[in-house]
């Protein structure tokens, strides 16, 4: 039982990361509009400038601690993180002002770069054949942090809009406690590699992992595929006040549906699927489906239409461990912390775009006089994204395969 409490710990951070997301999801108009005396369509701006700064942070910091967990291991570097994200839902459950909800959002984004660290620890401690897998447990995590979070964050909203942060903060903490007693090194020093601050910054990581083989294009296709991702957690609240008139409490519910189909999907369908269909094929099929449902949520005239659509479009989440896993293959053992690190940076530097983009997109389409009212259109401009993914992807296949 104990050889199992370090992947215990691992698994419960990122849950605590998708938390992070998942709270704020639900009470972030209310609280902006309450914040700013703003309307809806001018909430949804200011909550992707929020978004943005926490992205900015992840895209500066994710390969900085990728590479410093590289070097010194990836065990001081989880539980910094974790302490420090413990202090930054205290700074979010005090917040008042937009400037203090600015610091939660920057000090977030740093602490939420510990993503890319518990990968690399995951593949440390998997066999080659087993990361795929592993990389799916991870995401699973995240999507019991989509479940908790949600869940928290619309029911306890009702009480405080503060209360869902404090009950965060209690978990980070008492996280952070388990992993001081329980958590092994998983980088054996003769592993680790002196630390070079140029390929610690982002645009130096992403030139170094860059040159593998196989990898340029295949980050090229991951900033579209995430930029298009990034739809859901940045427009949904927004999204369905507008569109259904949705309170928090529907929204929080609607979000903890998904997160529990993703759990599904990740610990137990992805073992079925890409073993019998292959890493590639999994990718393939699983953005096709997120175009068709892509397509479909942003032409619903119908709630609970939504509803209907939100656990089938969790299947397309086997494309991110997919993902992961094809890239991993491609890395050295010693690499393993800097490519997550990059990935980690690619992902944050589409949660930078994506805010800014889905959000003025949203406000085009229902701020007072528009010519169109379609708080769908984000969604539309998510699914254009995830075709030039698609198509990304099809493209590097052939040319490996030529090459």
């Amino acid at each position: 039982m104990r050889s199992q409490l370090p992947l215990f710990f691992i698994l419960t951070t990122v849950v605590l990361d998708a938390m992070g997301i998942g709270l704020i999801m639900p009470v972030m108009p209310g609280l902006i509009r309450e914040v700013q005396q703003v309307s809806l369509s001018d909430a949804a701006i200011w909550g992707g400038i929020l978004a943005a700064v926490f992205a900015v942070m992840q895209f500066v910091f994710s390969p900085i601690l990728g590479n410093l967990s590289d070097r010194f291991g990836r065990r001081p570097v989880l539980l910094i993180s974790m302490g420090a994200l413990a202090v930054d839902y205290v700074i979010m459950a005090l917040a008042g002002t937009i400037g203090w909800l600015l610091i939660g959002r920057i000090l977030g984004g740093i602490t939420s770069a510990t993503h890319a660290t518990a990968n690399a620890y995951m593949a440390d401690i998997s066999k080659p054949e087993e990361r795929a897998g592993r990389f799916g447990l991870i995401s699973a995590a995240f999507g019991v942090g989509f479940v908790l979070g949600p869940m928290l964050g619309g029911l306890l909203a009702g009480l405080d809009t503060r209360a869902p942060f404090w009950a965060a903060a209690a978990l980070a903490a008492a996280n952070f406690a388990l992993g001081m007693v329980v958590l092994p090194e998983s980088l054996p020093r003769w592993k680790r590699r002196a630390l070079d601050w140029r390929r610690a910054n982002p645009l130096g990581g992403l030139r170094q992992i860059g040159r593998l083989p196989g990898l340029g294009w295949m980050l090229l296709m991951l900033f579209f595929y995430s930029v298009s991702g990034y739809v859901y957690p940045v427009i949904w609240a927004y999204f369905t006040q507008a569109s259904f008139g949705w309170g928090e409490a529907l929204v929080g519910a609607s979000l903890t549906l998904y997160g529990a189909a993703m759990v599904i999907v990740q610990a137990w369908l992805i073992r079925l699927v890409i073993p019998r269909m292959g890493e590639v094929r999994a990718i393939l099929w699983s953005m096709v489906l997120d175009c068709a449902m892509l397509f479909g949520i942003a032409l619903s005239p119908w709630g609970w239409l939504i509803l209907v659509f939100t656990p089938i479009a969790a299947i397309g989440s086997i494309a991110t461990p997919a993902i992961s896993s094809y890239m991993s293959a491609k890395a050295g053992e010693d690499q393993q912390g800097e490519l997550q690190g990059v990935l980690g940076s690619v992902n944050a530097l589409a949660s930078v775009v994506a805010p800014l983009a889905m959000t003025h997109v949203f406000f085009l389409f229902t701020r007072d006089g528009t010519p169109i009212y379609f708080p769908g259109a984000p969604f539309i401009l998510a699914l254009l994204l995830m075709l030039v993914a698609l198509g990304l992807f099809r493209v590097g296949l052939r040319s490996e395969e030529g090459g």
